[in-house]
């Protein structure tokens, strides 16, 4: 069974809601930082996500694999990479980490200078899985919530305990840097950053052909829907049914009778498998539901309130400003490209 993280909040930054309104999505330039000895799995991930072309699109990254040592680099099983060796990163807006040594390395001083001006500049920057050691050594994640992998969870909390270390997380992301536990972690919030850029049906597209669940999501992130166990059962089968039927009012004590459980037995099993409650829950899909109507249609926003199953359009945005810290007016202006 897999395990369920919680949400958090996330808001655009500046940066990002100028790239959006002003200069459009084409502006995104990915830098994907490889080294000597890097992860081939994560690195395959970023590239898959950010620099696989994809002419369907209106719109897409531009991506370079990107290095500050002399290459030839070596990877794991004797594979060997080139990658694009760079000075700076002041071409890029958008820069991952796939992964980083976990043992206690000096890093390189142009590397390290490089990095840390990105994030001055307010540009954002992913880290996959031990790629956080490398932003929490130069200093950026002092003060801030991260994760990483969890068998490098005690070792990452020992070397930096200025980082508010989270565990049970799929990734954390506030709009300017996001952190992604191991391994397919990273490709979920991959999907999380592509859906904020581009919206719901580009990311659920890329995400398909990736042959991800539709409903496998991560914690921490404004745009991502809560995982559902993938074996079916009663119990999922009650879940499907309230995502068909989330504009109508659902008791918990429905869900618990479509899952045939008591109450109780219902109310266990659903904090087990996502810790939180299945109203917490209700809500959450009602705001995916609310935010795919924003991007897809023109309806009022008292209308999207209805259909997406909250009492009224004031219930909507006090979830929308609760959980998202934003508006359905702004969601819908960032991501609807309708006129």
């Amino acid at each position: 069974m897999r395990k369920s993280w919680p949400e958090r909040s996330y808001s655009l930054t500046f940066s990002q809601a100028f790239y959006i309104e002003v200069l459009g999505a084409a502006v995104h330039k990915v830098a994907i930082l490889t080294y000597d000895g890097a992860a081939l799995f994560e690195l395959g991930c970023a590239t898959e996500l950010f620099g696989l072309p994809r002419p369907e699109f209106e719109s897409w990254y531009e991506c370079e694999v990107v290095t500050f040592a002399e290459g030839p680099l070596r990877t794991g099983a004797g594979l060997q990479l080139l990658g694009k060796q760079v000075q700076d990163l002041s071409a890029y807006s958008l820069l991952v980490i796939p992964s980083w040594p976990t043992a206690k390395a000096v890093v390189a001083d142009d590397l390290g200078e490089a990095v840390r001006q990105f994030h001055r500049e307010g540009k954002r920057i992913l880290s996959f899985c031990s790629g956080a050691f490398l932003l929490a050594e130069l200093g950026l994640l002092n003060g801030r919530e991260a994760s990483t992998h969890w068998r490098y969870a005690e070792l990452f909390q020992s070397r930096f305990p200025l980082v508010s270390y989270v565990p049970d997380v799929l990734y954390i992301y506030d709009g300017t840097i996001g952190c992604s536990a191991g391994s397919s972690a990273a490709i979920d919030l991959g999907i999380e950053v592509i859906r904020g850029d581009f919206g719901y049906r580009v990311a659920n597209t890329v995400a398909r052909r990736m042959l991800l669940s539709a409903h496998r999501g991560g914690g921490q992130s404004q745009f991502v829907e809560t995982p559902v166990p993938e074996k079916t059962s009663q119990f999922t089968q009650a879940l499907n049914w309230a995502l068909g039927h989330l504009n109508t009012r659902i008791e918990v004590d429905t869900l618990a009778r479509q899952a045939s459980m008591s109450r109780r037995t219902f109310d266990r099993k659903f904090r087990a498998n996502f810790n939180i409650t299945p109203k917490t829950w209700l809500t959450q899909q009602r705001l995916v539901l609310a935010k795919q109507l924003l991007e897809d249609s023109t309806h009022s926003i008292e209308k999207v309130a209805e259909l997406s199953g909250f009492e009224n359009a004031t219930t909507m945005r006090h979830h929308f400003r609760k959980e998202l810290s934003v508006s359905p007016s702004i969601h819908r202006r960032h991501f609807n490209a309708a006129p």
